[in-house]
């Protein structure tokens, strides 16, 4: 499970289970229907992987029964013997209740024992409300941006403020692309102007034309007017489609290379290792000039196309020619239809001259194809993080 700060239930993320021959396995609650007595109920596939246990996990069994916590009401000590488990709103599992025995430790130890709800006691929850900011990033610093984030919806905003502030801006853009877009405007709003435009250089194009579209229109364009001109052109260039169209979810950095270009090149450019997955699956070979809007769009050759070919390769000649790009005003629908039928990972966007002005990445029309507080609720649940 996952220990949250202030009085917020911890939320279980799976089951450690041991199979043949003395594998322990994880077991994701996203994959759990029932949880009854003497049975658990999990649904599709299991990955046989070995366990390893996350920095910010905690493993019940070994972790959590017998620690001593307090009643708040009576600031009494009692020992953890069991907890239950319940679904919350959103479907996470969450800790709900505690059986607790008053007296020392040790399972055997006689005391009288009762159940009480998860708010009624102290002592389990992450210590963070008081940690100077630098210390709790100190804790924070090896988890996932995803994993930050759920700890800073978590917090205060003046709290949320104060660890913010001690973010470098490539890790605090990283965070905020993570967060749900309300915490991500009170925490843009909040920062000094100038940290703030830095911040927004930091960020992918598209999402910080998503965070800006957000803004009080006087901010984000003081916002821009601070930022350096070649990145703001590219946020106003975004700002100009339809959120749910090609151009308003594609990236305007993609990898793009001249028609001279070697297949050495082009590996040593997607090897870069802050490009997403779905980005670095392939490269788009245009006229110069290479930054987008570019000459003209030739093709796009596929990263296992290039691990094919010798390094003297010229990628204009191994370009292929059957994926069709579409216009950047084609909706989300089709998108998504064309990304299915294909099964694509990225896909060009070029305008009426054929010049690539940027592309659209899976991840990109997942992100915009699930409800809209899908981010809200990921930072209280999900799958196994990490």
């Amino acid at each position: 499970m996952v220990l949250r700060s202030g009085n917020n239930p911890p939320r279980l993320t799976g089951l450690v289970v041991e199979v043949q021959p003395r594998r322990r396995i994880f077991v994701p609650m996203t994959k759990v229907t029932n949880i009854d007595t003497g049975q658990i109920i999990v649904t599709g596939t299991v990955n046989l992987r070995r366990f390893e246990q996350r920095p910010n996990e905690t493993l019940v069994t070994a972790e959590i029964l017998d620690r001593t916590v307090e009643l708040i009401a009576v600031s009494e000590q009692v020992s953890v013997l069991d907890m239950a488990v319940e679904q919350n709103r959103a479907q996470d599992w969450i800790v709900s209740q505690l059986f607790v025995r008053k007296g020392g430790h040790g399972f055997r130890r006689r005391g009288e024992r009762f159940i009480v709800q998860w708010a009624e006691i102290h002592g389990l929850s992450l210590p963070i409300a008081d940690q100077p900011a630098e210390l709790l990033l100190a804790s924070l610093e090896t988890l996932p941006a995803a994993d930050i984030a759920a700890v800073l919806h978590d917090l205060t905003p003046k709290r949320r403020l104060e660890v913010a502030r001690e973010l470098d801006d490539e890790r605090l853009a990283d965070v905020l692309e993570e967060l749900p877009e309300d915490d991500q405007v009170e925490i843009l709003q909040m920062l000094e102007a100038e940290r703030a435009a830095d911040v927004l250089e930091e960020m992918d194009p598209d999402d910080a034309a998503d965070l800006i579209s957000g803004l009080p229109k006087a901010q984000a364009e003081d916002l821009l007017e601070r930022m350096e001109p070649d990145e703001a052109e590219d946020i106003r260039r975004l700002l100009t489609y339809d959120d749910f169209s090609a151009g308003g979810m594609m990236t305007t950095e993609p990898v793009v290379l001249p028609a001279d270009a070697t297949v050495a090149d082009a590996l040593a450019h997607i090897r870069n290792g802050d490009l997403s997955p779905a980005l670095a699956s392939q490269v788009y070979v245009t006229r110069s000039p290479t930054e987008t809007p570019t000459g003209k769009y030739l093709g796009a050759c596929h990263f296992q196309r290039l691990l094919r070919e010798p390094p003297a390769t010229m990628v204009s000649s191994i370009v292929d020619n059957t994926l069709v790009p579409i216009g950047p005003n084609v909706n989300l629908a089709d998108v998504a239809r064309t990304f299915a039928a294909y099964n694509l990972v990225a896909l060009p966007v070029v305008d009426e001259n054929n010049r690539l002005l940027g592309a659209v990445t899976v991840d990109d029309v997942i992100d915009h194809m699930l409800p809209g507080d899908w981010r809200e609720k990921e930072v209280h649940g999900g799958d196994h993080l990490g």
